[in-house]
This record gives C-alpha cells, structure tokens and sequence, in this order.
C-alpha cells in the first residue's frame, strides 16, 4: 500500500505551502473572533468568547473551503451572500424587543457578531491586514466608545446590549 492510497481518505492532501497558508488564516480568524469576544465576555454579554470565536472561525471555513478548492469568484462569493444571510439570522436572535418598556436590547450584540462574521471572511480570503485593522475598530467601538456613549445618553447606553 502506497502513501497516496493511504491517504486518499484525507481528500485532496495539501503541500506544505497550502497547509501553512490556510492554518495561517484559521489561527487569524480565531485571534480575531477571540478579541471580539472577550470584550464581548468581559461586559457580560451573552454572545461572547466562544460565540465571537466561533462565528469568525465557521466563515473562515466556508470561504477557505471554496478558495481552496479551486472555485471561481462568484463562487465565492455566492458563498459569501448565504453566510451573511446565515450571519444574519443569528444576530436577530440576540436582539430581544421588551414590549412592556418600549425598549430593544442587544443590537450592539447583534453588530458585534455581523462585524465578525465580515472579519473571518476577510481572514479566510486572506485578507490579514484588513482584518487586524478590523478588530482593532471594532473593539475601540465596542470598548471605548460605550463610554461616551454612556455620557452622551446614559438611559440609552443602559438599554442597548
């Protein structure tokens, strides 16, 4: 029994160079969706490490597991589309309408996940530097400016999650 038969159960058994190219964007958008996360975690928010982690990791796949595979860009980016869309659905379900305040809770929450479905996508494709620059606004929106968000309207800033 040769190698190759040996490993055919593995699919397409990549090179050294695809290995390290696709464990580089993975190990990005975990990072990534990690940051997010523990911020997300550390205001008590119910979508957080795990969640963030998860998100950014699962879009990354999706798009690495068409790019690799040789797909064309409207592929991709059909692929793109059904994962925003999928994304989407799961930020509804964090947002929480309180009928008997006439308030809304968890937009923020609903954003943050969206952002890090858009910023394992950007990992997944590649896209290194858009995606460091991507965390680095997001957690400045989620971190500092609830602050003056907090001061400019502190009713609002209590409600939103």
């Amino acid at each position: 029994m040769d190698i190759a038969t040996t490993t055919s159960w593995l699919g397409d058994t990549p090179d050294l160079h695809q290995l390290v190219r696709v464990a580089v964007r993975l190990l990005a958008a975990v990072l990534a969706g990690a940051v997010i996360g523990a911020q997300r975690e550390w205001s008590g928010k119910n979508a957080g490490l795990r969640t963030h982690i998860l998100v950014a990791l699962g879009c990354a796949v999706f798009v690495l597991g068409v790019s690799e595979h040789g797909f064309d860009n409207d592929a991709i980016s059909r692929v793109i589309q059904g994962v925003v869309t999928g994304v989407g659905f799961l930020g509804a379900g964090t947002i929480i309408k309180r009928t008997s305040e006439n308030t809304i809770k968890g937009l923020t929450t609903a954003g943050s996940v969206w952002v890090t479905a858009a910023i394992g996508i950007a990992a997944g494709l590649g896209q290194i530097a858009v995606t460091l620059v991507a965390v680095i606004l997001t957690w400045i929106v989620l971190a500092i400016l609830v602050k003056l968000e907090q001061r400019m309207n502190p009713k609002k800033a209590e409600d939103e999650g």
